[in-house]
């Protein structure tokens, strides 16, 4: 005889929705009704299991006094309640739907409240949660009024007729499996708990219910049309506009459009015979029309991120601020779109859209990654029992957010495979709203959807699909193309977004997209800085493939967001400083430039000598200029010349202050004259070492020692650096992985065997063969110093040796620096690093930074901090000049050291500062997850020959 016991919890395992909340509707930020805010500090009880307590907790008097305590919005393991994990997509429980594991974390919470003392008497009210993972029951009084399931989405229940005047007692028990944890399966942190707010509204008699804010704009015209469909009657004003009209009926009037770079939003309001809502409305219209996402007439290009919701502390339960603080870095870093990764956010960010200014993919809260691990078999949206849940999700995405203009586009989820389910979500979607589009990138025939959407495209696919030359099915072919998720910034990178940028602008049915992601997720932790997936010692989980963002988990941007900043600036300024004339290109899709002010100015070796204003007229979308620059000042010490014109905001905005930096660019005028070392001193050989000008050298090796009074240390040729999360790939791209492959070679432990040391007459020559053991393959490297009396002058000629069928990671040499080395000025690109595939936003002056500033501190160490296209650096008490140009990097420890390391706190100073002088570097590109660097930013070996001059600095 066998059973089950299961009764109590079925619920947990069962996949339908929930039961007893009400029908989802529209939110809204304000009302004169009542509302009381539950946040704050709960009651907590964990249990290893979904059945180890009974629900006597949720009884009135129970005595929850020896409970630890949590903050609700919170997850109770980032509040030492268990663990968190990370798995990009393997569930981290065995599949098989909809069962979940019998240890099963259980989070009861208890929260005890009064109603203040002007609640009114009269009326109902309503219980809502704003987002808990991943399955609740929930009681009020002792009374059982419900469980619901879909964790980034809200839920409402009827409580009126439960609440008393003091002492009420909310119990809520929170599960962290449940049948939903299958449709949740997101690359983000498993965290558990009560993430978002807890509020109770008054529902006042003949108060709202569900609204519709229709708002249409005829571009035509000129003419906005509003319809405010509404459960209950009432009245519409907007007094702006001059509109007070019944709910249901259509008024036009000549309005201001709504678009993501001119967010003109009308206040209003919604009365009814108890309550007033306050409304935002935004005129707009999103078609499809050939071929192409319109808004208003007007083509998108979508310049986008995608964005998890995510606090290195509070995981994602996020306030106002740090909401307002993302869309506010968007906006200052040119970011026109956001794709809602990969769920609803909390509501108050679409209110920030709406009000500063982002389009929005909003994607509902559904992703079943980890099927494809069994060729999808059993996948839920393609399993009928599985339905009525992903339609309840749908439902309540788009019956929450459908009065936000900001929202163009409707998202059905993110790689949950294909089937019926979806078929079955879309065609929902389109019954209720047909004002806007739908996407799924799993929908490859775009059966279901109206953009065909891919991810991680390599740049020669985007190009075909450009060019109409992908093929695919007849509907597929004539709309519009997106990459939905493109550039993974995962540790330095990404690299080849310019290249994409420009297939965007290219063709007109690229309609951008969307960077692949926003912010890293690392958890502060006091032993790494920030821990990532692994740390918590998971038995499933993805690394640090989880901190892939152009944001470090404080917030601070990385080089990825500077360089995307750039890429995507909407004015082009281009020209030849030669002819002293530069065109201005407005590339905003609806603004004019009246909101941006010009300026030159004209540097010589990289200071600026002379600035003005440059006229450049308001110019419409789309629309070009030819601005001439005023002659070049006179200058007579004959250096390297250059012009550069900044645009900037001409006054405080919403969203940036006056003099924000929106686009730049730079002109050379004349070249930088090339350092002349006449060769006046030869080599001298003495007593154990061999001196040069003001240079000393080993005698048997020939190393150089010193110049003048600076110790050197160590100076070779250097090909190794610490992997970068892109050059180590991920394991099932099917492209090579430089990475490992450069580990297998052998290259982070090349052999430097002597050949010779040669004293001629004006030179000192030093011929060595670099090569890693067990290869075949070699690096013939002679170095030729010679000097003038004062500078030494050194030439490096590398010559390949063998089939070398790999890009080098790097090329030049390394020294080492002892003593107190602070910091470092050079001239050159800068202010922070570049790589041949991401220097667009480096730009050429005369900067400094302490050795530490020079450091970029990915979440997992990895070479960084490379300033490309220097012309001299200074350094240590030394100066370095090289021709040509080159990359330097300067850290208190070496390559080997950094790739050791597991997170920056496993990097300890040492005596010596290291710094790189490097010829060439190899590319970065996106092979995290998308296509390595282009073979243009590769650096193939071959003959190469380079110099530099070394001098001692004096005062």
């Amino acid at each position: 005889m066998s059973f089950r016991t299961t009764s109590a919890i079925d619920y947990v395992e069962d996949v339908s929705p929930g039961s007893g909340a009400l029908p989802p509707r529209a939110r809204y930020a304000s009302s004169d009704a009542r509302s009381l805010s539950l946040n704050g500090s709960w009651r907590f009880r964990l249990s290893p299991t979904a059945d180890a307590e009974d629900d006597s907790f949720a009884a009135e008097g129970f005595d929850a006094g020896d409970w630890a305590e949590v903050s609700v919005p919170g997850h109770w393991v980032l509040q030492g309640h268990g663990s968190p994990i990370y798995t990009n997509h393997l569930y981290p429980f065995p599949v098989d739907p909809p069962r979940v594991p019998t240890g099963n974390p259980t989070g009861d919470h208890l929260h005890t409240f009064d109603l203040p003392s002007d609640w009114p008497s009269d009326g109902g009210a309503v219980l809502r949660f704003d987002g808990v993972e991943s399955c609740a029951r929930v009681w009020l009084n002792g009374t059982d009024i419900g469980e619901f399931k879909g964790s980034r989405l809200p839920h409402e229940f009827a409580v009126g007729h439960l609440l008393k005047p003091g002492g009420n007692v909310l119990a809520v028990r929170v599960h962290q499996w449940s049948a939903g944890s299958y449709l949740e399966d997101q690359d983000q942190w498993w965290l558990p708990g009560i993430f978002r707010d807890v509020t109770l509204l008054h529902r006042p008699a003949g108060g709202v219910l569900d609204f519709f804010v229709h708002a249409s704009y005829d571009h035509v015209e000129g003419l906005g049309t509003l319809r405010v469909d509404s459960d209950v009657d009432g009245r519409v004003t907007v007094p702006a506009l001059d509109i007070d009209v019944a709910t249901g009926e259509s008024v036009t009037v000549p309005v201001r459009s709504w678009t993501a770079e001119t967010p003109q939003l009308y206040d209003g309001v919604l009365a009814t015979e108890g309550e007033r809502v306050a409304l935002r409305v935004g005129f707009r219209t999103v078609a499809l029309g050939d071929g192409l996402i319109k808004v208003n007439g007007t083509p998108l290009l979508f310049k986008g991120v995608n964005r998890h919701e995510w606090h290195p502390e509070r995981g994602r339960a996020l306030d106002l601020e740090t909401m307002r603080e993302d869309v506010l870095l968007m906006k200052r870093h040119n970011i026109n779109a956001v794709r809602t990764s990969h769920y609803p956010p909390h509501p108050a960010f679409l209110d920030l859209c709406d009000e500063y200014g982002l389009w929005v993919v909003d994607e509902c809260d559904l992703e079943t990654h980890g099927f494809t691990e069994q060729a999808w078999r059993d996948n839920p949206v393609d399993d009928d029992r599985w339905t009525p849940a992903l339609l309840d999700r749908a439902a309540r995405m788009v019956e929450r957010d459908k009065n936000h203009p900001s929202v163009v586009v409707w998202s059905l989820g993110n790689e949950a495979g294909t089937g019926r389910g979806l078929t079955a979500m879309a065609e929902w979607i389109r019954g209720r709203d047909g004002s806007r589009l739908i996407h799924y990138e799993g929908d490859i025939d775009c059966r279901d959807t109206d953009v065909y959407s891919r991810m991680y495209a390599d740049h020669a696919e985007v190009e075909r699909i450009g060019r109409g030359l992908d093929g695919g099915t007849h509907r597929r072919r004539g709309l519009p193309f997106i990459l939905c998720e493109y550039g993974h910034a995962m540790g330095n990178g990404p690299g080849g977004i310019a290249d994409y940028q420009h297939l965007f602008e290219s063709y007109d049915r690229i309609q951008g997209g969307f960077i692949w992601e926003w912010i890293d997720h690392g958890i502060k932790d006091e032993r790494y800085g920030f821990a990532y997936g692994g740390d918590f010692g998971e038995e499933l989980h993805d690394g640090n493939f989880v901190c892939d963002g152009l944001l470090f988990p404080d917030r601070t941007p990385s080089p990825g967001l500077i360089e995307y900043k750039k890429v995507i600036e909407p004015v082009r300024i281009v020209g030849d400083g030669a002819d002293g004339t530069v065109r201005v290109t407005n590339g905003y899709d609806f603004a004019d430039l009246s909101a941006l002010a010009f300026e030159w100015s004209y540097q010589v070796d990289g200071e600026t000598v002379e600035a003005g204003v440059l006229p450049v007229p308001e110019l419409a979308p789309g629309a070009f200029a030819d601005v001439k620059l005023p002659d070049p000042p006179a200058d007579p010490r004959g250096g390297e010349t250059q012009w550069t014109v900044r645009a900037t905001l001409a006054a405080d905005t919403a969203w940036g202050p006056k003099d924000h930096l929106v686009a730049w660019a730079q002109f050379p005028l004349s070249s930088r004259p090339l350092t002349a070392v006449a060769q006046s001193d030869g080599p001298v050989l003495g007593e154990g070492q061999i001196t040069l000008g003001p240079a000393a050298f080993d005698a048997r090796t020939g190393a150089l020692r010193s110049v003048g009074g600076v110790d050197v240390r160590g100076l070779r040729l250097d090909v190794w650096r610490a992997p970068t999360d892109n050059d180590n790939g991920a394991a099932w791209q099917p492209d090579q992985r430089y990475g490992p492959l450069w580990r297998e070679l052998g290259l982070h432990r090349m052999q430097h065997r002597l050949e010779s040391v040669e004293l001629g007459d004006d030179a000192l020559t030093v011929r060595t063969r670099v090569a890693p053991a067990a290869r075949e393959v070699a690096l013939r490297t002679v170095y030729r110093w010679t000097s003038d009396g004062t500078r030494l002058r050194l030439t490096v000629s590398v010559a390949p040796e063998g089939d070398w069928r790999l890009p080098l990671p790097r090329l030049g040499i390394r020294l080492g620096l002892a003593g107190s080395v602070d910091g470092a000025r050079w001239f050159g690109g800068g202010p922070g690093e570049a790589y041949p595939d991401t220097k667009s936003a480096s730009m050429v002056g005369r900067w400094e930074s302490t050795i530490d500033g020079l450091q970029t501190p990915y979440v997992r160490p990895q070479e960084n901090g490379a300033r490309v296209d220097v012309r001299w650096v200074e350094i240590g008490g030394l100066r370095v000049e090289g021709e040509p140009e080159f990359w330097f990097t300067a850290r208190r420890w070496t390559s080997e050291q950094l790739d050791a390391a597991e997170h920056p706190t496993d990097l300890l100073a040492g005596d010596t500062v290291w710094v790189n002088l490097d010829h060439g570097q190899q590319g970065i590109g996106s092979q995290s997850c998308g296509p390595g660097a282009l073979p243009q930013y590769q650096l193939r070996s071959a003959p190469a020959e380079f110099t530099f001059h070394f001098s001692e600095i004096h005062g």
